[in-house]
């Protein structure tokens, strides 16, 4: 089976923009809504805590797939050489180091 330029292009353009624009949302807390599971409650954006801890994750989850889609459907429109060019490997590297990332930014919780 192969597979055609135009979804690689899209498969390693959505991988790597998910990755690195998900450090870039939770470090800057840019969810599209926020959650309140003690009550319940769905915001649009960011919204306080309202006495219980809220959960931007689902949030910034959407943002990053969103922002990822975009860029992929982009990649998928380059002509069929310029896709096939893409180098397949950073659809697993840039993951792979985004996690070092977040080891390096949650490391105090390691090192208490």
């Amino acid at each position: 089976m192969t597979v055609s330029g135009r979804f690689q292009a899209f498969a390693v353009v959505f991988s790597v923009v998910f990755a690195v624009t998900y450090v870039f949302a939770v470090e800057n807390n840019l969810a599209l809504f926020t959650y309140h599971p003690a009550f319940d409650e769905w915001n649009l954006l960011v919204a306080r805590p309202k006495g219980a801890p809220a959960m931007y994750w689902y949030g910034w989850l959407t943002t990053c797939a969103l922002a990822a889609t975009a860029a992929g459907a982009l990649a998928s429109q380059l002509p069929e050489q310029w896709g096939k060019r893409i180098w397949p490997c950073l659809a697993w590297a840039v993951p792979v180091v985004v996690m070092g990332i977040f080891c390096y930014l949650l490391r105090g919780y390691f090192l208490r």
